[in-house]
């Protein structure tokens, strides 16, 4: 529209091949998966205000980050052509782009790219909202394999296009593609397996662990879907039938539970999952309503956005386990929020900056400043000591942390 294993199980399922400093963001949401950074070596700006420093402009779009060996990866549009940047993580000046034909895609909102690359080991993956597969080399950006999954397996394309990031899982390349998936050869492009072709939701596919059973979770349009990530036969589905099938945040999963959020009015709820059962509804609320960026887990607490894509949008506490809401940050409009070393890092759609600590006690700015205009949906990534943010029009700006 980029975790889990307890806070997900382990980021070893995703990124089975990455070798990586612990500093890097090579995946949407993070090496966990949650949307939360191990990084420690960082600090909010002072009064003075926060040190900016580069920008760049990649284009059209809302794709967020990935971060790896010094490079940040991400897509934006522009002259008719989508493009897969890599630029350099201390300058911002750009070492490769890759572009390819495309429309901008303006349907009720400005368009433009809106998947997020995934980098593993040398090589970048990117799936567009048409369904075109990219496999490039991560130093050159030269294409290794392309595909596009819309004409080769006939599934159709949601009402925005296709918009979660791929994910790794040992040799498969798994996309949010049909009604529950589809798992291509991360080598050759080859097709491994494929769901039917109904619309797919627009998260990223989700990789868990319930019992012994490793498991990917797909939104659909009408469910979240979890299958056997080698064979994709389904293991259970939560029924899940959003206005206009817009399940697009990531579902989150702690100690055996499941929380799933979605916009438009729709809600959230908070699931038991067990090996040999399906779900069980723990509760159902309103209380945080998802439309795009899914929230972040700690200490028990969810922090995320609930709203639609306007400035009446807040920002939230809930509690997980009750669903209690513990405070509101109300004009946070449809914003972002990560965590890491306990606090918040929070960009809000108006492009205003903030760090506070993630507690349910309150939204307790001790940095913020606005670091750029116009709409600001696109999640930001904290990686080495820099914070990149993003607005539509594609221009970024890298925030330096670092101690």
């Amino acid at each position: 529209m980029t975790l889990r294993f307890p806070m997900m199980i382990c980021s070893v399922l995703l990124l089975a091949a990455t070798t990586s400093r612990g500093a890097d963001w090579p995946v949407w949401r993070g090496p966990s998966g949650s949307g939360i950074s191990t990084e420690a070596g960082w600090a909010p700006w002072d009064e003075k205000g926060p040190r900016i420093a580069w920008r760049a402009q990649v284009g059209v779009g809302f794709s967020s980050f990935v971060a790896a060996r010094g490079r940040v990866y991400t897509a934006g549009y522009a002259d008719d052509a989508d493009s897969i940047v890599c630029l350099d993580a201390e300058t911002g000046k750009v070492v490769w782009k890759h572009s390819y034909p495309a429309e901008l895609g303006a349907k009720f909102f400005e368009g433009g790219t809106t998947g997020t690359p995934t980098v593993d080991g040398d090589r970048v993956y990117f799936l567009s909202r048409a369904g075109d597969v990219w496999c490039l080399d991560a130093a050159a950006g030269k294409p290794i394999w392309s595909a596009n999954i819309q004409k080769q397996l006939g599934v159709n394309v949601p009402g925005w296009g296709f918009g979660g990031a791929p994910v790794v899982h040992q040799d498969l390349l798994l996309l949010n593609a049909g009604e529950a998936g589809v798992a291509l050869d991360k080598a050759s492009g080859k097709v491994v397996w494929q769901s039917g072709k109904k619309d797919a939701g627009y998260s990223t596919p989700y990789l868990t662990r319930v019992g012994t059973d490793t498991l990917a979770i797909f939104g659909s349009a009408q469910s979240y879907i979890a299958v056997n990530p080698q064979t994709g036969k389904e293991a259970w589905r939560v029924r899940w039938v959003t206005q206009f099938g817009v399940n697009a945040a990531d579902p989150i999963v702690d100690g055996g539970r499941m929380f799933i959020s979605s916009g438009y009015g729709k809600g959230c709820t908070l699931v038991q999952l067990t090996a040999d059962q399906p779900p069980k509804e723990v509760w159902k609320s309103r209380v945080l309503r998802t439309q795009m960026n899914a929230a972040v887990l700690f200490d028990g607490h969810l922090f995320g956005v609930d709203g639609d894509t306007t400035e009446k949008a807040s920002l939230k506490c809930v509690e997980l386990s009750t669903g209690t809401e513990k405070w509101v940050h109300p004009g946070f409009g449809s914003g972002t929020v990560i965590l890491a070393d306990g606090k918040l890092i929070a960009l809000a759609a108006d492009g205003e900056l903030s760090v506070a600590p993630a507690s349910p006690q309150g939204f307790k700015q001790v940095a913020s400043a606005r670091v750029l205009t116009g709409k600001c949906w696109t999640v930001p990534v904290l990686s080495d000591g820099r914070i990149y943010c993003r607005n539509w029009k594609g221009q970024i700006v890298c925030v330096d942390v670092r101690k």
